[in-house]
């Protein structure tokens, strides 16, 4: 990405795939791959830095447009700083309803249904805690979907038994994604999530998160 600086102000962008006229003079593309930093510079174009200090995982937060400037000789791109998503539900307050602001939940953006009563408290947009609850508990119904044939089997066929180990294994499944919901629940901010989700290695090489994982599955 490159900028064109007249007078100490970026005064455009330009598109590199095509030549460029600057005053009375025609520049052809090969500029920004034959020409060396300097040489561009001495005609008013810069290469773009973007500075990405205080961009973050879009997962999690909101990053800022990039505000672009020239000094130093150089022309610099910088993120602002980022807003985090929010951690919980948002609910509809009973006052919402009563001013008719509500909006069913999977309804189209201003649809209403009509005849419909609608209560306070229904949720009004999703927050990550419920996000990331619902991408474990389908994780744990993936695992336990595996073994279901066995429940199903013993259902039907009065002198058959469910294997201790797949009750086992099972059992231990619905134990850890409700250890899961806890520990996310317990988190008080945004960061607090990362650190619970995010992978790391220890000196031994071991690579682990703080949320754990579900047990091995059976065979």
């Amino acid at each position: 990405m490159f900028a064109l600086v007249e007078s100490g102000s970026i005064t455009q962008f330009p598109n590199s795939n095509k030549g460029i006229t600057i005053g009375d003079n025609q520049y052809p593309q090969s500029i920004y791959t034959l020409w060396t930093e300097a040489e561009r510079n001495a005609i008013g174009i810069y290469t773009v830095e973007i500075d990405e200090t205080n961009k973050k995982n879009q997962e999690f937060y909101i990053n800022t447009g990039i505000t672009y400037s020239f000094g130093s000789n150089k022309v610099t791109g910088v993120y602002g700083t980022a807003t985090a998503r929010q951690l919980n539900d948002v609910l509809y307050t009973q006052s919402e309803v009563d001013a008719d602001t509500y909006q069913a939940p999977h309804a189209k953006e201003g649809e209403r249904i009509s005849g419909a009563t609608w209560v306070a408290n229904d949720v009004k947009s999703t927050g990550l805690k419920t996000y990331y609850k619902k991408v474990f508990n389908q994780q744990a119904a993936d695992f336990l979907a595996k073994t279901d044939w066995y429940v199903i089997k013993a259902a039907d066929v009065t002198s058959y038994s469910v294997p201790s180990n797949i009750t086992t294994y099972r059992a231990a499944v619905r134990t850890k994604v409700n250890s899961m919901e806890t520990q996310i629940d317990g988190c008080s901010d945004v960061d607090a999530l990362i650190t619970l989700l995010t992978y790391t290695e220890d000196s031994e090489g071991v690579v682990s998160r703080p949320l754990g994982e579900f047990p091995d599955e059976v065979v």
